[in-house]
């Protein structure tokens, strides 16, 4: 039998969170403002869901849209602010004007990481090059997941990278961006393991809520194999 799959939602407020939790969701992306792709949350918004919550929660690091750095010294305290504010695992990735990894804005931050688990995020569907972008991420520590479509234009136009991607990494593979229900069960027998929705968890618009309903629906077609 293969494992379960790890489904990861975005939760913007404890509401969400635990709404999420109780749909079956394994683990957190925790932002704020959605009309920028999502940005880091105020550390009173990680402390609040923290206690709200018992799954494991990713904190974005991103100060701005789009995948530049911008202040790396600010990006550094806010991510020093949430370790000592008790976050474990975060959501980085940061590429600069032609579109290579900012190795020095990401290794500036991994270092105060601590160790900290986390996720190359949707910037690497916008690098000029997958494969050299992993390459130099490989030794970075705690790094244990890449977020991808495949594509810049989602996961329809990203499936057959995502495809060919399955198992040569040893990161694991975090399938979100136009992700929907019906792309899980090719992705399922490629072997990837690893799901991530936002709009898909709130039927009703990101001005609502997460709908645990949503949610557990996910959870019952990544669990049927």
């Amino acid at each position: 039998m293969s494992k379960r799959a790890v489904l990861e939602v975005i939760a913007l407020t404890p509401e969400d969170a635990v709404a999420a939790q109780a749909g079956g969701a394994d683990r957190l992306e925790l932002v704020t403002d959605m009309a920028a792709d999502g940005l880091t949350p105020p550390v009173a918004t990680f402390t609040a869901i923290r206690s709200a919550v018992d799954i494991s929660l990713r904190v974005m690091l991103r100060l701005s849209d789009g995948f530049a750095a911008g202040d790396v010294d600010r990006l550094v305290r806010v991510a020093q602010e949430m370790r000592a504010a008790g976050a474990e695992e975060f959501v980085l990735g940061f590429l600069d004007a032609d579109g290579s990894v900012d190795l020095a804005a990401v290794e500036r931050v991994v270092e105060v990481l601590d160790g900290s688990r986390w996720t190359f995020h949707r910037a690497l569907d916008h690098a000029a090059d997958r494969d050299a972008l992993r390459k130099q991420l490989a030794d970075l520590p705690g790094l244990d997941t890449y977020l991808t479509a495949g594509s810049p234009a989602g996961v329809d136009t990203g499936l057959n990278t995502l495809l060919a991607e399955a198992g040569r990494y040893e990161q694991q593979l975090l399938v979100g961006g136009g992700l929907r229900l019906e792309h899980v069960p090719v992705l399922r027998a490629a072997g990837i393991d690893a799901f991530h929705i936002g709009g898909a968890a709130r039927p009703e618009g990101w001005e609502h809520p997460v709908s645990a309903k949503a949610v557990a629906e996910w959870r019952h077609v990544l669990d049927e194999r």
